[in-house]
């Protein structure tokens, strides 16, 4: 929801502008996550490439464990709840790996991966 969506009701024009500018500055950080997310997968995107043509398996269960418990001890001391970091990087790092999946396969069929 951005700050236009927000009814017009009986709210102080005072509470009214402090959610405007807490919406915006979230709408602010929504982008930005949107902009690190497309460029973490870019650089695994790198990572699948040079797997297949490596032929090395998509999936690395001990690094992906390093991560999750690095994820957890950031989370920890970010004062964010290390079980919801713990399934948000569970679902990228199962994307990560549908990609890297898919690469291969094209790898192996003599297709040239999407860059």
């Amino acid at each position: 929801m951005t700050t236009s969506d927000m009814g017009t009701g009986d709210v102080d024009p005072e509470v009214r502008q402090e959610l405007a500018r807490l919406r915006d500055s979230i709408d602010n950080i929504d982008a930005a996550v949107v902009h690190l997310l497309a460029e973490r997968f870019k650089a695994t995107q790198q990572v699948g490439r040079l797997k297949a043509v490596h032929q090395l398996p998509p999936a690395d269960p001990a690094r992906e464990a390093r991560q999750i418990e690095r994820l957890r001890r950031l989370a920890e001391n970010a004062k964010l709840d290390p079980a919801f970091a713990e399934k948000f990087l569970n679902f990228i790092i199962a994307e990560v790996i549908r990609h890297h999946e898919r690469i291969a396969e094209d790898t192996a069929n003599g297709q040239q991966p999407e860059a």
